[in-house]
């Protein structure tokens, strides 16, 4: 009772009388009753920032479906693109434009009266108050008033608009234009939810945490790849040398030496003058991938709960005949250049080893800039989220062979299902906020990236076979049943239970695993319960997927999965006012429109107004709390 009546006394002080009272339940109720707004899912950006960066201005296609709807009967196509592209991209578009010829005062006045046109009509689902605080503050009060102009019997209205419009192409439009494109995007998506992998064989995940950073509403669930860069970060070997391994692999060495300032001279050096074949870059890749099986190794060793000793491949090789054995078979290698091997302790570093891992384990500890996109990963981030009645995760959430729970021991206990994912988030906090380091704790982050049973990973990686076995038999990894199970309506229903969700219209909204739609595949699966949203975002995976990746839209009129195809490139999108071409496949219609009521936020705006609603009776007979 105290603690309640602490609480309405705060009240008391931000609502000093019955007015401002009754003013703020009124508005709380309005809010209750519009429509709620635009959410977008994306997962597995895999780093490709270009692709990225064209969806996030485009909304996933909401803003051309916007234009479409209040011009295609007005404009040509041509000139719907030519608006959409400076949408998305103002400044570099009307660069572009100055380049051929000088923009006319009309011409200005046609694109800014028709991007009004379209922030009106994105605005109309929001309260005025809400559409004002998404403004520029620079130039509220003219957006604010060109939105909502009216029209009146002399016309003062519309002459003071153009009054209003001529100043602003007297004085900067360019700037007046990039301020409303950044309303219309705002408008256009109201919450964003990244569902895992921003980083991987993308050359951008720097530049896209940038700009993720400077969005306005969003949520991360973190997927593997993220958690090898936060384990990467917290100073796990094991993680630097997979993080490591991969920028040489893919190429994607930008993004560690220009991004973070992570130099790898002293690794290249190491294995020019160690190892005997290859380009620098090959024995670069060569010195590294020994590094990270010994780190491996090393964390296996430490930790037999994992019950990953197949994975121990380093204590298998004969160096003399060049072969490893795994189980009862005997593989060929495709080359035995191991200098820095001791098959009589295999899992060793060398001192120039040792001296190449505590390097880069300095120099990730110490980047400035990774440790703010790291750290703004853990403040936005999360293993999973339950929002307005689903489910977000990137990997599984690990199964048995009959499609129950499987139990991991994590440390002292073991865990599964929601207790699995719970304890795994609780231990990636401890180990990146802790000044000293719990060694099984930080060995974990590696497990999660990686193990079998991790749900973030839920597959036997085969690295050493891809990487040294030319028999592509042995490169087979082998799935969580969880990716059986989760076709079935069944195995989702039982997994949404686990997550106190039990509304016929909850959904699983996962990532991780790309739906190979060249094959045939369906991202719906469970008769619509669980949703796939990977489609291959990455270019790498586009070969096997046949699309680009697909987003997920969910507004107040129900859920829309979007496939999309290739983008292919900014540059193109500017010349040639290229868009992704997208389709869009319909999930589910709502039957009456979905309000901000219906939504988890309009539950929290109907606790806050019962406690209005408390503290108003206590005004109306003056009592003391």
């Amino acid at each position: 009772m105290e603690h309640k009546n602490k609480y309405l006394r705060m009240l008391a002080e931000k609502y000093p009388s019955m007015r401002s009272l009754s003013r703020e339940i009124i508005n709380l109720s309005a809010i209750l009753n519009l429509p709620k707004g635009t959410e977008h899912f994306m997962s597995d950006i895999h780093g490709e920032y270009e692709a990225f960066c064209h969806i996030i201005n485009n909304c996933a296609g909401v803003i051309r479906e916007k234009a479409d709807m209040i011009y295609s009967e007005k404009l040509s196509d041509s000139e719907i693109e030519e608006i959409c592209t400076i949408i998305y991209y103002p400044r570099e578009k009307l660069n572009l434009i100055k380049k051929d010829h000088v923009i006319s005062a009309d011409r200005y006045r046609l694109m800014i009266n028709r991007m009004i046109e379209i922030a009106a009509v994105l605005s109309s689902k929001y309260t005025r108050s809400k559409v004002r605080k998404a403004m520029p503050e620079d130039y509220a009060y003219i957006i604010d008033e060109l939105i909502h102009a009216q029209k009146d019997e002399d016309d003062n209205q519309i002459r003071y608009h153009e009054r209003i419009l001529n100043s602003i192409i007297s004085i900067d439009a360019d700037d007046f234009i990039e301020a409303l494109s950044g309303l219309i995007k705002r408008l256009a998506v109201d919450h964003l939810h990244i569902v895992g992998d921003i980083f991987d064989r993308g050359h951008g995940a720097d530049k896209i945490l940038d700009m993720l950073m400077k969005h306005h509403s969003l949520d991360i669930q973190w997927g593997n790849h993220d958690i090898l860069w936060i384990g990467a970060a917290s100073g796990n070997e094991a993680c630097i040398a997979n993080v490591v391994r991969g920028c040489i692999k893919y190429n994607t060495l930008e993004t560690l030496e220009s991004g973070y300032g992570i130099s790898l001279r002293n690794l290249t050096v190491f294995a020019g003058s160690t190892y005997h074949s290859g380009t620098p870059m090959e024995k670069a890749l060569r010195a590294i991938t020994v590094i990270q099986f010994k780190a491996e190794g090393q964390t296996i060793l430490r930790h037999p709960e994992y019950d990953m000793k197949n994975r121990l491949m380093l204590g298998n090789i004969n160096l003399i005949s060049g072969t490893v054995n795994i189980g009862e078979k005997e593989y060929q290698l495709k080359d035995n250049d191991l200098p820095t091997l001791d098959t009589a302790s295999p899992y060793k570093y060398s001192k120039e080893e040792k001296e190449i891992i505590e390097e880069l384990k300095a120099a990730f500890l110490n980047s400035v800039r990774l440790q703010k996109h790291i750290r703004f990963l853990l403040d936005k981030g999360s293993m999973y989220l339950c929002i307005n009645g689903n489910l977000l995760y990137h990997g599984c959430i690990p199964l048995d062979g009959s499609g129950n729970f499987y139990g991991l021991r994590v440390l002292d206990g073991i865990y599964k299902g929601k207790a699995l994912l719970d304890i795994s988030d609780k231990i990636v906090r401890n180990v990146y906020f802790s000044r000293e380091k719990n060694n099984e704790e930080l060995d974990f982050l590696w497990y999660l990236w990686c193990g079998r049973r991790s749900p973030l990973c839920g597959r036997n990686i085969k690295t050493f076979e891809r990487y040294f076995i030319e028999d592509k038999s042995t490169w087979h990894e082998e799935s969580d049943p969880y990716y059986r199970f989760y076709e079935t309506e069944k195995c989702c229903s039982m997994i949404l239970r686990e997550f106190d969700l039990y509304s016929p219209y909850s959904h699983i909204i996962n990532g991780h695993t790309p739906v190979l739609a060249s094959k045939g595949e369906q991202p719906i699966k469970a008769n619509g319960k669980l949703l796939v949203i990977d489609g291959g975002f990455c270019k790498d995976y586009q070969r096997k997927t046949g699309i680009a990746g697909y987003t997920l839209i969910f507004n107040s009129h129900g859920l829309r999965i979007k496939a999309h195809q290739p983008f292919e490139s900014i540059e193109k999108a500017l010349e040639e006012n290229m868009d992704i071409v997208s389709s869009s496949q319909l999930i589910e219609t709502e039957k009456n429109r979905v309000m901000v009521k219906n939504t988890d936020n309009g539950k929290r705006i109907m606790e806050e107004i019962d406690d209005l609603y408390e503290l108003l009776e206590l005004y109306k007979g003056r009592n003391e709390f």
